[in-house]
């Protein structure tokens, strides 16, 4: 099943659902040695600690961008955002869905909107953290089917899920925007004018803990 997030500036009747966001030295995690790997028999235990602070590094085809992950709020998400990153999941996987001036999605490891790594996490919704350019949220196929595919938002569009808050908020664009919307400005077609032109993918993903 596709991970959907719905194209929220049609709130009416007619409403489509588009095809699918410390004091100690920081530690570097993510991009080291090791096999890359894409599927699990199940959700990994906790590993991050909420008392810390996390950030994703993220470098991709178009250039680096950096995510400040909510640990505190999203805990479960987060510790799969990091576990995944760590375990190299993300690296080749492409943009495959863009949507101009409200979100662009990636995460799949198969490039369809269906991939995932083999496990699924409950929601993490009502925190105190909102819609809009910069957020970073998951991407779901229902309540409660969380897995690997995130999107970013990166236009005023991206305010109308505020309006449908049914994906979990784990982080938002602390440098790097530029990359954001240069990846998000990138020509789309397909049947639903959401796919990629142009193949963007994700290089790296590096966890910097503090």
């Amino acid at each position: 099943m596709k991970k959907w997030v719905r194209a929220a500036w049609i709130v009416t009747a007619a409403a489509a659902m588009l095809a699918g966001c410390g004091t100690q030295p920081a530690q570097e995690q993510g991009s080291g040695g090791g096999e890359r790997q894409t599927s699990f028999d199940k959700a990994p235990d906790m590993q991050i600690d909420e008392a810390k602070s996390y950030e994703a590094v993220v470098k991709t085809s178009k250039g680096e961008f950096t995510i400040e992950l909510f640990a505190k709020d999203a805990p479960i998400t987060v510790n799969s955002f990091v576990f995944l990153s760590r375990q190299k999941y993300y690296e080749g996987i492409v943009f495959h869905r863009i949507v101009p001036d409200y979100i662009i999605q990636t995460g799949d490891p198969t490039g369809t909107g269906r991939g995932g790594p083999g496990y699924s996490f409950e929601d993490e919704l009502g925190g105190p953290h909102e819609y809009g350019p910069g957020i970073v949220a998951m991407a779901n196929s229902g309540a409660n089917t969380n897995g690997s595919q995130f999107f970013i938002c990166t236009g005023e569009w991206s305010k109308k899920l505020n309006e449908i808050p049914n994906y979990t908020i784990f982080g938002r664009i602390t440098d790097g925007m530029d990359t954001v919307l240069a990846i998000g400005a990138t020509p789309v077609g397909g049947a639903n004018n959401d796919t990629p032109q142009e193949t963007i993918t994700i290089e790296s993903i590096t966890i910097h803990e503090s």
